[in-house]
């Protein structure tokens, strides 16, 4: 019998004593004790320490960090005393002395460094550290379908090698999709570093409620609200303002954030690869984590059709039997296979290589998981609650005779239409941040689509009523078609909200004039707003623009802080470590 001083009701210890009941002498004995002792319905036994544990991270866009969150929560279970430490924020030199070293850590685009641990890598890879009683594993993310997969991951993992650490467990290389290569990684890593160190063991009555939360593993299916074209006519480029709802989605953002979006592949694209493989699309396929699907509707909504890589034609061979890609394959044809991937896609391929067709689980085994689309969001929860706004600009170009454009921003433009719905989650970005304070100045550079965040921005000091000065470059082609919510920034000009505003339409003279020449044009006054504690934030264009605009600050620094170049490199490179530089490039 439950005595009455346990801490049950009077109906509890009724149901518990009739449980009780059914059991033989010795588990009643036991069940009997252990309730009367008042213990818990849940109980869990505290590990026995298996050491310290550092995960490292570097991160673009957040999964490396939040990859190494959940890797020292498992670790924390596993009985170590782990500690996650981000690249940004900390020295090379620091590792000396680390029993134990999970590194965690994404190439960004063809082979770069992610953007918070470019410091960090440089130095990593140049100085001379001993590491001979370091114990590592490298997780490296990255996409196959460029042709430095997660090189920066490979680095690392050589690096420490040479600085005569151990590695004890292989690294992996992750794609878009990397859970299940994460996990398995993970797993391998922590159970070699600590065999015998029991798990945390957690035991109850009931199991714990599954959560029906909104987020990437749950993406919202938002209803569109508005879809509208931002340039005017005449104008080159397609740039189109979306509004997604976040009613009932129970998601919450900060302006900086990203949103990403699952789209749907576009009907043509789907018809040239079932035609390419001599298909119907009515044929049933098998789809991990889903199940069997008609062919047609996996291939609009699982996998990614389109992006041509050395990965992809790996697949394509072993699926075709293709003795001219078997050639193209090898070691000394890494030219002409370079040549070959650029400017096409899989469809083009399949037609190349595979000119009797392929069965339909053959041609699913080529394809990677539909990966998702990161967009910068467009708006401040403030100033519209419950809604999420991007900026995109359409993506439709022709290469080797065949009309090519993006999967997603295509979508956006074609598809996603008001009342449409589109699954969404949000991408936190910690590392693209309004200051704390309101009183900071803050300067934007921001051209073309890369303003979007810039609005959230605005948006936010304006309905918070800051103090602190704001100056916006913004850029494009025309000022008649392209200039990008222009009636808001006058608006915000005449409010106060946007102190300041310097535009550069490249085509509406002779001689092209962009961004960073107007940096240049006011260096004296963005030198002066630099001094008085202002934060800098650069977003859009990767492959020339950020560059341009980084050249262009440190020639600011240099000309009218009376530097010289190492020092002016210097300077800009402590803006950076105080999270006064900031960028979000793509």
């Amino acid at each position: 019998m439950i005595p009455e001083s346990s801490p049950f009701s009077t109906d509890q210890r009724k149901s518990l004593d009739s449980l009780i009941s059914s059991f033989n002498s010795l588990q009643r004995g036991w069940l009997s004790g252990y309730l009367a002792a008042g213990a818990a319905p849940v109980a869990a036994v505290a590990p026995v320490s298996a050491g310290k544990l550092t995960v490292l991270y570097g991160t673009e866009s957040g999964n490396s960090e939040e990859l190494a969150d959940r890797a020292v929560k498992q670790a924390k279970k596993k009985g170590f005393k782990a500690v996650m430490k981000n690249m940004s924020e900390i020295a090379p030199a620091d590792l000396v002395g680390t029993k134990n070293l999970l590194v965690i850590v994404s190439t960004w685009g063809d082979g770069e460094a992610p953007e918070t641990a470019v410091a960090f890598h440089k130095s990593f890879m140049s100085e001379d550290l001993k590491l001979s009683g370091t114990k590592f594993s490298v997780c490296g993310l990255g996409d196959t379908s460029y042709e430095k997969f997660c090189e920066i991951g490979k680095q690392f993992d050589a690096r420490l090698e040479q600085f005569g650490a151990e590695r004890i467990a292989p690294r992996a290389d992750c794609d878009v999709d990397y859970e299940e290569a994460f996990t398995e990684w993970f797993e391998k890593a922590i159970s070699t570093l600590a065999p015998e160190a029991p798990a945390e063991v957690v035991g109850g009555l009931a199991p714990a409620p599954v959560t029906s939360e909104y987020g990437k593993k749950n993406p919202f299916p938002s209803e569109i609200g508005d879809n509208v074209l931002l340039n005017g006519e005449g104008s080159a480029k397609e740039t189109i303002h979306v509004e997604f709802s976040l009613e009932g989605s129970g998601m919450s953002y900060e302006p900086g954030d990203a949103l990403a979006v699952l789209p749907m592949n576009c009907p043509q694209m789907i018809k040239d690869i079932l035609n390419a493989a001599k298909l119907t699309g009515t044929e049933e396929v098998e789809v991990k984590t889903i199940g069997k699907k008609l062919l047609a509707d996996a291939l609009r909504e699982d996998f990614d059709i389109t992006a041509l890589s050395k990965a992809v034609l790996k697949k394509l061979q072993a699926a075709s039997g293709s003795l001219k890609l078997a050639e193209l394959l090898e070691e000394g044809a890494k030219e002409q296979l370079k040549e070959y991937i650029h400017g096409r896609e899989i469809v083009d391929a399949i037609i190349d290589f595979a000119h009797d067709g392929l069965p339909a689980e053959a041609l699913v085994s080529v394809f990677r998981k539909l990966p998702v689309r990161l967009y910068s969001i467009a708006s401040s929860p403030l100033a519209h609650p419950d809604e999420v706004h991007l900026t995109v600009a359409a993506v439709r170009y022709e290469t080797n005779g065949r009309k090519r454009k993006g999967v997603c921003s295509t979508y956006l433009m074609d598809v996603a239409k008001t009342g449409e719905s589109v699954p969404i989650f949000v991408q936190p970005n910690k590392n693209f941040r309004l200051p704390a304070s309101d009183e900071t100045p803050i300067i934007m550079v921001g051209p073309g689509t890369g303003v979007a965040p810039f609005r959230a921005f605005v948006e936010h000091r304006a309905a918070t009523e800051a103090k602190g000065e704001s100056w916006l470059f913004f850029g494009d082609q025309h000022y008649t078609y392209d200039f990008l919510y222009q009636l808001e920034w006058q608006d915000y000009l005449k409010s106060g909200a946007l102190t300041r505003l310097d535009v550069a339409f490249s085509r509406d003279q002779p001689e092209k004039i962009y961004v960073q020449d107007k940096m240049l044009q006011h260096g004296e006054e963005l030198y002066e707003w630099l001094e008085k504690g202002a934060h800098f934030y650069v977003c859009g264009d990767a492959t020339r623009m950020a560059a341009d605009v980084h050249e262009a600050l440190v020639c600011t620094v240099q000309a009218y802080g009376a530097k010289s170049r190492e020092e002016a490199e210097q300077y800009v490179e402590a803006l950076k470590k105080e999270k006064r530089y900031q960028r979000d490039v793509y």
